[in-house]
């Protein structure tokens, strides 16, 4: 099977049952349709003309799901080129003008973000999904992302969405953010933190 053969469906709102390619398994790992279903229903109001920002995008099928559900930008952090490729035939599917795309490394791109945030005076969601750093070369990656959640400036962030492994404590409290609530779904696990 081809990595374009993969694919899945937006679950709802405007863009409802279009179908989103996903890149190989080995290059990213796609959210699991159950915590999607409960991140999305966890807020799916406040999501309504909010900017949401997909930290470690590949398909971009989180960012495009809320963008179906009413949010009214969406920003994107990829940086593998095959991801890259899916994720913008994904966008052209949905509403490209209300999407912006940060090619490269997430970790160097955040500052760009968060500086277009601060010149928009905008508050964001941030949903991570970092690589499992189970994979060869990202045994740090959990150490990397909590350290750009506690650079994130308060004023740009709305809510702070981490999905990942179970098995890993989240501190109780990075940088200005506070764990707001803890959900677990087998081997992944949704944190949502907010400022205090």
């Amino acid at each position: 099977m081809k990595s374009s053969d993969i694919t899945k469906k937006i679950v709802s709102g405007k863009f409802k049952n279009k179908i989103l390619k996903l890149p190989s398994k080995t290059t990213t790992r796609s959210s699991k349709a159950i915590v999607l279903e409960s991140f999305f229903n966890t807020i799916q109001f406040e999501i309504i003309d909010a900017t949401f920002v997909e930290l470690f995008s590949g398909s971009g099928s989180i960012g495009l799901e809320a963008l179906s559900r009413g949010a009214k930008k969406v920003i994107f952090m990829e940086k593998d080129h095959e991801a890259l490729k899916i994720l913008k035939e994904n966008i052209a599917q949905t509403d490209p003008a209300l999407c912006e795309v940060y090619k490269g490394d997430t970790f160097t791109n955040i500052a760009a973000v968060v500086k277009a945030l601060q010149k928009r005076g905008e508050k964001a969601y941030f949903y991570i999904d970092p690589p499992f750093n189970i994979r060869e070369g990202m045994e740090d990656i959990y150490d990397k992302t909590i350290s750009l959640i506690a650079s994130l400036p308060k004023e740009c962030v709305k809510l702070i969405i981490i999905e990942h492994v179970s098995g890993l404590e989240i501190p109780a409290t990075i940088g200005s953010y506070n764990i707001k609530k803890s959900k677990k779904f087998g081997n992944t696990t949704l944190t949502y933190l907010e400022c205090e």
